[in-house]
């Protein structure tokens, strides 16, 4: 299946399990877990929620044991969270400020999620393979925030 084919197919799954639940948090549940079973070569998927004006928290996720708080601005969440702008890096290690939280990842996604005009969460998906990650792939994960965007209005 050609790349653009399966994320409109995973954007659509993703609809069909959140398009009728407002809870955020069984929703973001549902999210990680359909893109941790869905996605090849990725070991970890999740959110992290906007706690404090200077800090995410850890959100619902699939995979390993994860950093809780990440100062915004720190590493590529925290560089996602301050800039709202999805992060897309090939190898993390080269990334300043990189936060390791789990030394076997090493390229990493990471996209803004808003709410009410304001940056609610992000959505971080790691892999152990650099450069796992493309402008296709950004472009589909981006659809699958949107889709979950429009659950929180």
């Amino acid at each position: 299946m050609h790349k653009q084919d399966f994320y409109q197919t995973l954007v659509n799954q993703a609809n069909s399990l959140i398009c009728d639940e407002q809870n955020i948090i069984a929703n973001m549940a549902n999210i990680s877990a359909l893109l941790f079973t869905s996605l090849e070569d990725i070991n970890w998927a999740g959110f992290y929620l906007i706690d404090t004006p200077q800090e995410l928290v850890l959100g619902p996720f699939q995979g390993n044991p994860a950093c809780i708080r990440i100062p915004l601005g720190k590493g590529v969440c925290g560089t996602a969270a301050q800039t709202n702008s999805t992060q897309l890096v090939d190898d993390v290690h080269a990334f300043a400020g990189h936060i390791a939280c789990d030394a076997a990842s090493n390229s990493e996604i990471v996209i803004p999620i808003m709410k009410d005009g304001a940056l609610f969460a992000v959505l971080d998906i790691d892999s152990p393979s650099l450069a796992r990650f493309d402008e296709l792939d950004k472009a589909g994960l981006e659809a699958l925030v949107r889709c979950f965007e429009a659950t929180l209005q």
